[in-house]
């Protein structure tokens, strides 16, 4: 090959990855809606002055009682309600996406007797769905040190990368990471001792108790979500939640369990948003096919060829999202865990193989020949 087309190959090939990890994202008002909309809402002309404030969905729960029950006590049963309201606007030329929630869900979560349980005001701004690139990480780690820092830590998702415009417009969103569709709230992947809830390396750190729908309040009072759960889909006000520890299939392996519940939504399914503004999905693709490869350190995905970034709910830790992405692909991983990854790899869509693309390289290359000659 000569000198002139091995550069112009190596020029399509440039132009051709350009293509494929830097196309922007689906983040047009109409698409901050349709994902808007898959949302349990109970406020439909928002943003709301306070979420607190509005009538939301009644839930009546005979098992809550005395500071368990977030709601008042009538004829003996426990009723709050649930409230969420999710706005799409724009602010200038760029699609914002406001979320608030006051954190409690459609159905009765199993709470022990004796633990509080209280209604929140989740309530926050971001750019919806950014542009982000495979090329430009927000997050490298390449040590152990470094990764244990980062991911193994309950703190580091406090505050996302000032590219989101996320803006806390109450302080309770500064101790989440997301919300789920169903209005609860999806905390840092790890404990309070800075590792994995359900899988803890060192082991002799227990795990933590959830119920059947993967939840559990936190010393702030607040329901929430460390790992992906069917319930926000599917649970409503009738549904019976058990505790996690007296089903056998949920005690035998919580994150198979989890990963069980979506039999039923084996596609491309949301289950929540970031606070970053990155769409988070449920363990499927559009294909059926469970997620189990194809993420960064921080369990996000370039999931198309479009140039969608997303955050994936899998089976090994951070089970949801560990960090604020798009993240580099390291050879280590978190020691805070017994159920790490086994590694991280780009999907298809974060970058070609350039072995892949010589066919199409030196076709290029024929045609261009015959053009200029």
């Amino acid at each position: 090959m000569s000198n002139d087309r091995f550069t112009l190959c190596l020029l399509l090939y440039s132009i051709s990855q350009v293509y494929v990890v830097h196309s922007a994202a689906s983040n047009s008002l109409s698409n901050c809606n349709a994902i808007a909309a898959k949302f349990s809402t109970t406020y439909s002309n928002g943003p709301a002055a306070s979420i607190i404030s509005t009538t939301g969905t009644n839930v009546t729960c005979a098992s809550l009682t005395g500071v368990s029950c977030p709601g008042s006590t009538s004829s003996g049963s426990c009723v709050f309600q649930h409230k969420l309201c999710i706005t799409c606007y724009m602010s200038g030329s760029t699609v914002k996406i406001r979320v608030q929630s006051n954190g409690l869900p459609l159905f009765c979560p199993n709470i022990p007797s004796g633990v509080t349980l209280s209604e929140q005001n989740i309530d926050f701004s971001v750019n919806f769905n950014p542009d982000v690139s495979v090329n430009s990480p927000y997050i490298t780690v390449t040590t152990q040190t470094a990764i244990d820092s980062t991911i193994c830590n309950v703190s580091n998702q406090a505050t996302p990368p000032s590219a989101s415009g996320f803006t806390a417009i109450s302080s309770t969103s500064n101790g989440i990471a997301g919300v789920s569709i169903d209005g609860v709230a999806i905390l840092n992947a790890n404990s309070a001792n800075n590792v994995d809830p359900f899988y803890p390396s060192p082991t002799t750190i227990a795990a933590e108790h959830v119920d059947q729908c993967m939840g559990h309040p936190n010393p702030q009072n607040i329901y929430h979500y460390h790992i992906g759960s069917g319930c926000a889909l599917s649970a409503s006000q009738s549904t019976s939640v058990q505790a996690c520890a007296t089903v056998s299939s949920c005690i035998s392996s919580i994150s198979t369990y989890s990963i069980s519940q979506f039999s039923s939504y084996k596609t491309l399914t949301v289950i929540g948003i970031a606070k970053d503004g990155h769409v988070i999905y449920g363990p499927y693709d559009s294909s059926g096919n469970q997620i189990t490869s194809g993420y960064d350190v921080c369990n996000g995905v370039f999931y198309d060829s479009v140039g969608n970034y997303a955050y994936f709910a899998t089976q090994t830790f951070p089970y949801i999202f560990g960090c604020y992405g798009p993240g580099n692909y390291p050879t280590v991983y978190p020691s805070c865990s017994t159920n790490p990854p086994t590694k991280y790899t780009k999907s298809i869509y974060a970058g070609s193989n350039i072995n892949g693309l010589s066919n199409i390289c030196y076709l290029l290359i024929i045609l261009v020949s015959i053009y200029i000659s």
